[in-house]
């Protein structure tokens, strides 16, 4: 399916100013990842912590702000492997570096 966003190689925006709520689900369906209440909710808070401090919050931050264990179990249940990444991606934020 042809994006209606231009994106980079990984699938993450190149302008941030273009995301909104279609975006996000039609960057998530492109990778065949379906979304739910429980993934916008992440999504959302984490676009809310980027806009606050200007980063992608590492995953053991995110999870903790959540009462998660740094292990992050129910991210990585819910988002599969690399929790950060796909939330940032269908998030239109950075893409995230270090642990993720």
């Amino acid at each position: 399916m042809a994006l209606s966003v231009e994106v980079d190689g990984d699938g993450f925006l190149r302008d941030m100013s273009q995301w909104n709520e279609d975006v996000m689900r039609e960057l998530a369906e492109n990778d065949g990842f379906e979304l739910n209440d429980e993934h916008i909710k992440y999504i959302m808070e984490a676009r809310r912590m980027f806009e606050e401090n200007g980063t992608v919050p590492a995953i053991r931050v995110f999870a903790k702000h959540f009462g998660m264990d740094r292990k992050a179990g129910p991210l990585y249940e819910l988002f599969e492997s690399g929790p950060m990444k796909k939330i940032a991606k269908y998030g239109g934020l950075p893409k995230p570096t270090g642990c993720v």
